[in-house]
């Protein structure tokens, strides 16, 4: 009986110290995903950086927290003034990414929650400075302009942080109800001034042809004026009494008024 719970005793120690190494080896490597950093932290303080795959770490000293390094997207409004104090709802995505060399440095200022502690507040500024150096209609008309603009300072405010920006795109702008009525009438104005500028071009250029048109005719009948002779004028009586001829028929009329007609032909 004793050699038997000796027996079994050694078994459980056995056993349990395989899971112990069991657990021990697993606790000793972590696998960074495809897109992310592994942030190697040693009883709290930040090491260094790995990339993507396995790696191996201390049990109970090191620790490693993965950071997504992929191109992510970020969508706002901000409330903001025009500099011609109209108010501005602007309508803002953002895409962005972290610079894999600087997860560690970002992780120790910013932790995991950088959207919200850097990029959130970065964008609601830089909004709000650029819409300030534009008039309202203006951020309308040069929308492109503006989100260039926008993207140019954002990106100088997050750098530092290892964060870059990828693309800056203005959704929409919103004004209130009352500029965007003012807006609508003064295109409408502008395109019923563009019809009327195109009809009195339309007018000018007819008047335009019909004095052409009428001095090409004057002249015209100037020149014929001046090649009209009095040989031609003969030889148009004598092409008229010729035509005449041709078409009488022999017979005099039947009814009269006393007078022969004739024919007088030319000598």
């Amino acid at each position: 009986m004793p050699k038997t719970l000796n027996l079994l005793s050694r078994s459980a120690f056995v056993l349990v110290a395989v899971i112990l190494l069991v657990s021990l080896a697993l606790s000793s490597t972590q696998t960074v995903q495809a897109g992310h950093r592994g942030i190697v932290l040693q009883f709290g303080a930040v090491k260094g950086v790995v990339d993507e795959g396995i790696h191996f770490k201390l049990p109970f000293v090191q620790r490693i927290i993965t950071m997504d390094v992929r191109v992510k997207k970020v969508h706002v409004q901000a409330n903001a003034a025009s500099r011609d104090l109209q108010d501005v709802v602007t309508e803002i995505a953002v895409n962005y990414h972290v610079q894999p060399e600087s997860a560690a440095y970002l992780y120790k200022v910013a932790g995991m929650d950088y959207e919200n502690t850097i990029i959130a507040p970065a964008l609601q500024e830089c909004i709000k400075a650029v819409t300030a150096g534009y008039s309202a209609e203006n951020l309308i008309t040069k929308r492109a302009e503006v989100s260039q603009d926008m993207k140019a300072r954002m990106q100088a405010q997050v750098e530092s942080y290892g964060l870059v920006i990828d693309a800056f795109n203005v959704i929409n702008f919103e004004f209130s109800p009352e500029f965007t009525a003012a807006i609508e009438a003064k295109q409408a104005a502008e395109q019923l001034a563009l019809k009327a500028e195109r009809d009195l071009e339309r007018v000018r250029i007819e008047a335009e042809q019909k004095i052409v048109q009428a001095r090409a005719e004057a002249e015209s009948l100037k020149i014929q004026k001046q090649e009209v002779t009095s040989e031609l004028l003969r030889l148009r009586e004598i092409e008229a009494t010729l035509k005449a001829i041709e078409k009488w028929d022999g017979k005099m009329p039947s009814v009269t008024s006393g007078a022969v007609p004739f024919i007088t032909l030319p000598k």
